[in-house]
């Protein structure tokens, strides 16, 4: 039996994250990040088969303002991307980290029984997953 421990996605997961319908426009969005003081929305399903999506300031700035379209007649269902690959909260912050490499992920969403119950990014991978399984901070 190894006594290697183990640090999972839910123990490192932040689950303070913002949805946005995907009938809002674009500048329902950059408020709703204004108000949150985030760069990223998850895009709610619009039915049961649905996929999540996810907006944020990058997305915006590429489809939106670099193409000079008015941000109050482009609804986020248009810019969107998804589907999006996912983080199960038992997984293992090394199993996670490997993910994140091999797609260059910055941030995922943590789902459970098909339902987003984090996010999960890099920085808490290492600032409190590296930290906590190594004690070197």
């Amino acid at each position: 039996m190894s006594d290697k421990k183990i640090i999972t996605v839910r123990d490192v997961m932040k689950t303070d994250f913002h949805m946005i319908d995907g009938k809002a426009t674009v500048t329902e969005a950059v408020r709703m990040m204004k108000k949150y003081k985030t760069s990223m929305l998850f895009v709610d399903k619009f039915h049961e088969n649905d996929e999540y999506g996810v907006i944020n300031a990058g997305i915006i700035a590429k489809l939106v303002l670099a193409k000079d379209r008015a941000p109050d007649r482009v609804n986020v269902y248009e810019i969107n991307e998804k589907p999006l690959i996912n983080a199960h909260p038992d997984m293992d912050i090394r199993y996670c980290s490997r993910l994140f490499a091999r797609y260059d992920l910055m941030r995922s969403p943590v789902m459970e029984q098909g339902k987003i119950i984090g996010v999960v990014s890099p920085i808490q991978l290492v600032l409190d997953g590296l930290c906590e399984l190594t004690g070197i901070c």
